[in-house]
């Protein structure tokens, strides 16, 4: 598995619609698409993310990237990295 994935701050997008938050980040100089379901920043923040999905990301950083990290050694050949409840390690 990986051990470091460099997160592109600009590409943070909260994808209201389908309720996650968008990000591009590279791992071992391959650039991947991942996805943060909102359930995600729930379990990790304890609130639900109403309106500040982003902020929410942004204050769980490190957490989310281990959780993509797991998420990736299981699904590297997916377009997007979806980063569910079971890739975190709390």
């Amino acid at each position: 598995m990986a051990d470091q994935l460099d997160i592109d701050a600009t590409s943070v997008f909260d994808n209201e619609d389908l309720k996650q938050v968008e990000f591009a980040g590279e791992v071992d100089g391959d650039e991947y698409q991942f996805a943060v379901r909102y359930s995600v920043l729930e379990a990790i923040s304890g609130d639900a993310p109403e309106g500040d999905a982003e902020s929410t990301f942004n204050q769980f950083i490190d957490v989310i990237r281990d959780a993509a990290l797991a998420s990736l050694s299981r699904n590297s050949d997916r377009a997007v990295i979806v980063v569910s409840e079971n890739d975190l390690d709390l």
